[in-house]
């Protein structure tokens, strides 16, 4: 074999592998002979006449994602930062119309964004827009469906990712958002301390309660011992006032000891001697006549004043 015939056969091996090209999965291959358009090729082995055809470019056919960040101004003039996110993707039947009428699709989405934003941000209040960011989303995905479809693409979805106000805004925002916290917090401490005083007050009340309760049973609880007493020494011949007196004297002594038995009492008893008890005892009865006088007076004044 001649040895120029190296070169054709390297050449004849070139050619026939240029009639072969990979279109990769979910890609979209134009393919143009003697610069018109000739074919769109999908995912697999193709077929192409070297030199003739040639492939002009290659569009994917996946959702593709586009963040465009406009700055406008609310209707309440504070300026802030939206960040607009677009999922779009070139529609399979219009391969054509994406690839031939449109050079720059990224700055045609983003203009469309700009444009719907900067026209509805400055109607609302700044609290509104974060309220109202999926209105705004859905007005952008309107808009871009209506002007994209002709150049082939379809708007899968329009998301307001993030909204951020100026840095003085937000600290303010963030102040007054601590202030109510702060009032909320102020209202609920002074509801338990109120209640923390009511209940004391219903504890103090019914510890008061019982122990009157207590000192009234125990008052009763004498009295029945003493009248009991007065029986017993009536039965043995002493009468209602010796008995009365002798009790007296009993509950002096009772008193004194009790006293003795405490070594840190600091209490004094005065007048702490037998007559004290025989006094106190002569007085209670002098004052019980009198009242019993009174009261008898004070009944007859009043039968008369009726009579007449």
């Amino acid at each position: 074999m001649s040895i120029y015939m190296y070169p054709v056969i390297v050449i004849g091996f070139l050619v026939f592998l240029s009639l072969f090209f990979i279109v990769k999965q979910q890609t979209a291959a134009i393919v143009e002979r003697f610069g018109r358009f000739q074919s769109i090729r999908h995912s697999g082995l193709q077929l192409k006449i070297p030199i003739v055809d040639r492939i002009a470019g290659k569009l994917s056919l996946k959702i593709q994602q586009l963040d465009v960040i406009v700055e406008t101004k609310t209707l309440d003039d504070v300026f802030v930062k939206l960040k607009v996110s677009v999922q779009y993707k070139v529609i399979r039947e219009k391969v054509y119309d994406a690839f031939y009428k449109l050079d720059y699709p990224h700055d045609q989405i983003t203009s469309y964004v700009f444009d719907v934003v900067r026209a509805e941000v400055p109607k609302m209040k700044l609290d509104d827009v974060f309220v109202k960011k999926d209105d705004i989303a859905i007005a952008v995905k309107a808009e871009l469906n209506d002007a994209m479809a002709d150049y082939g693409y379809d708007i899968i979805k329009t998301l307001v990712t993030d909204i951020d106000p100026d840095a003085q805004v937000k600290a303010a925002m963030n102040r007054i958002n601590a202030s109510e916290r702060e009032k909320i917090a102020a209202q609920f401490e002074g509801d338990a301390q109120r209640i923390l005083i009511v209940e004391k007050a219903k504890a103090e009340a019914e510890s008061k309660r019982l122990q009157g309760q207590g000192i009234a049973d125990q008052r009763r609880e004498i009295a029945r011992g003493l009248e009991e007493s007065v029986e017993v020494l009536n039965k043995v011949g002493i009468n209602s006032q010796e008995a009365s007196a002798l009790i007296v004297v009993t509950q002096h002594y009772d008193t004194l000891q009790s006293i003795g038995e405490e070594t840190n009492s600091n209490l004094i008893l005065l007048p702490n001697s037998p007559q004290a008890g025989s006094n106190m005892l002569n007085d209670m009865v002098a004052s019980f006549t009198a009242s019993n006088q009174i009261g008898e007076a004070m009944k007859k004044a009043q039968e008369n004043k009726d009579k007449e």
